[in-house]
């Protein structure tokens, strides 16, 4: 699912940012191609009307007649650029007087913006870099239809104003198109980024997601866990990291287990050769234990206590040895549980009883809280605790048991009753 979802999102990035990219890009290439589609239609059909008027309206008196203004602009019409004009004069009356190219020209004075009118009308002033009083001014404009279209006047120094209609509606219809093709490289662009994310996701993440199993097989203890490595990128380098310190761990755990397999059959070894010169040991001081026991004083007063002291250490060294062989048996796997239901009071008790530990042992335990185990065990464990108690702290040592909500376990879950009992 993570693998899934990273995936995702790199593809999403990657569509993002390419998506960005070509429409910018189409954008720019819009922007530049409609301005010089534009400019240089609008250049020509300016260049065109400006020698037309000049040629067939420069010739007219400022106070032509109609039919005079008509006929020029008739002409003036069918130049090259097929648009639209109308001239103005002023008759000798001072009435305007207005022609179109055509009867059934739609194009009139409304048409063209007021501001325009203003600008043609407006008389420059005469200069070495401006040697005519009057220019030709433009604008673009859509008509009632929508149509995008040029509309450019300008006045003839004591002759006619003359006005011009041209549409764009087919270099309109080119940047349409233009449109269009932008718009499908633009998809094209987006679903072959896509797909080249989808090809670089899977490529980097599939070295990605064998290092993550091979990292949690790792985890489960298979230190023999390899990976394929080919190349020469960041990748491949990490792969040979975790290869390198795979063999590193699994050589160290290799050295750590042989030296735990060699220290549990030291101490193997050693508990069973101990045993036997410990049983010669044993018979000795049961001897000895017995001459001081006896009522003919067969042991002189003056080596008594040592006598004593060597039957009980004898003892404990006897003890000591039970345990090792204990653990032994435990490190091999051989030891058996003689499981029993017995009351944890009554444990304890015999426990300090066999150890001469009752004058100080406080014992607080109610009879009656039961757990099933192994007594020889749990009889172990206490006499280490209390015994270090009374060891590094001192007498009395106190021991409480209280019972809370758990079930009866066995030694094997010796943990959680220990947690009952505080010493």
């Amino acid at each position: 699912m993570r693998f899934t979802s990273l995936r995702l999102r790199l593809v999403l990035v990657f569509g993002l940012v390419a998506l960005t990219a070509a429409v910018t890009a189409s954008g720019i290439a819009y922007w530049l191609n409609r301005e010089a589609v534009l400019t240089r239609a609008q250049d020509a059909v300016l260049h065109d009307f400006k020698d037309e008027l000049e040629d067939r309206a420069g010739v007219l008196p400022a106070d032509a007649s109609r039919e005079e203004l008509r006929q020029a602009a008739e002409q003036m019409s069918r130049s090259s650029q097929n648009f639209s004009v109308l001239l103005m004069s002023t008759s000798p009356d001072g009435q305007p007087i207005t022609a179109p190219s055509a009867e059934l020209d739609q194009f009139t004075l409304a048409d063209v913006p007021l501001s325009l009118r203003e600008a043609v009308n407006r008389e420059q002033k005469l200069t070495a870099a401006n040697p005519s009083p009057y220019h030709v001014y433009w604008q673009r404009t859509v008509d009632e239809n929508d149509t995008p279209c040029l509309v450019a006047g300008a006045r003839i120094a004591d002759g006619p104003t003359g006005y011009m209609l041209k549409s764009l509606e087919p270099e309109a219809k080119d940047l349409n198109s233009l449109a269009w093709s932008l718009g499908i490289a633009t998809a094209l662009a987006l679903v072959g980024s896509a797909l080249l994310a989808q090809a670089a996701a899977t490529t980097v993440l599939r070295p990605v997601h064998r290092l993550g199993i091979a990292a949690r097989r790792l985890g489960e203890g298979k230190l023999d866990t390899r990976l394929q490595v080919s190349g020469t990128d960041e990748l491949a380098e990490l792969s040979r990291t975790f290869n390198r310190t795979a063999a590193a761990l699994e050589h160290r755990v290799a050295e750590m287990t042989a030296r735990d397999e060699a220290s549990r059959r030291f101490v193997a070894d050693m508990s069973h050769e101990l045993r036997t010169p410990l049983t010669a040991i044993t018979a000795v001081t049961e001897v000895l234990e017995e001459e001081l026991d006896a009522e003919t004083g067969g042991i002189d007063p003056m080596i008594e206590p040592a006598v004593r002291l060597v039957v009980s250490e004898t003892r404990r060294l006897g003890d000591l040895v039970e345990n090792l062989m204990e653990v032994t048996r435990f490190d091999a796997g051989t030891a058996r549980l003689v499981l029993d239901d017995v009351d944890i009071a009554d444990q304890i008790t015999a426990c300090v009883d066999a150890r001469a530990w009752l004058d100080a042992v406080e014992l607080d335990a109610e009879r009656g809280v039961m757990a099933r185990l192994d007594p020889r065990r749990l009889d172990v464990v206490l006499a280490n605790l209390i015994g270090n108690a009374l060891k590094h702290g001192g007498s009395p040592v106190r021991v409480s048991v209280r019972v809370e909500d758990a079930p009866a376990a066995p030694l094997a879950q010796l943990a959680p009753l220990l947690s009952l009992i505080h010493i």
